[in-house]
């Protein structure tokens, strides 16, 4: 802060100078092309907000859709064999031991 200098302006004479150089920029547009200018600006942001809105629909049907979607996923336990079912499927040669 202490290196930072304050510009304070000399005398008045200064200060109304500088106001009038900025009336002068400012004369120029009128209020209704500011207001148009307003208008244009704001219609370029809602079709921004109108594209990333439809973006962000469309990832979140995706994730939705996937198995990514944060719902719970419950893992099937195995099925218990019974000794009848585990005594068919070694004479039938399905265990390959």
């Amino acid at each position: 802060m202490e290196d930072e200098e304050i510009k304070k302006p000399e005398d008045k004479e200064e200060v109304k100078e500088e106001v009038k150089e900025d009336a002068k920029d400012t004369k120029g547009v009128s209020i209704v092309d500011e207001a148009r200018a307003i208008r244009d600006e704001i219609k370029k942001e809602r079709e921004m907000l109108k594209t990333e809105n439809e973006k962000k629909e469309k990832l979140q049907s995706e994730e939705l859709l996937s198995s990514s979607a944060g719902g719970k996923v419950e893992a099937t336990p195995p099925k218990e064999e019974t000794p009848k079912e585990y005594k068919d499927r070694v004479m039938s040669g399905e265990l390959n031991d």
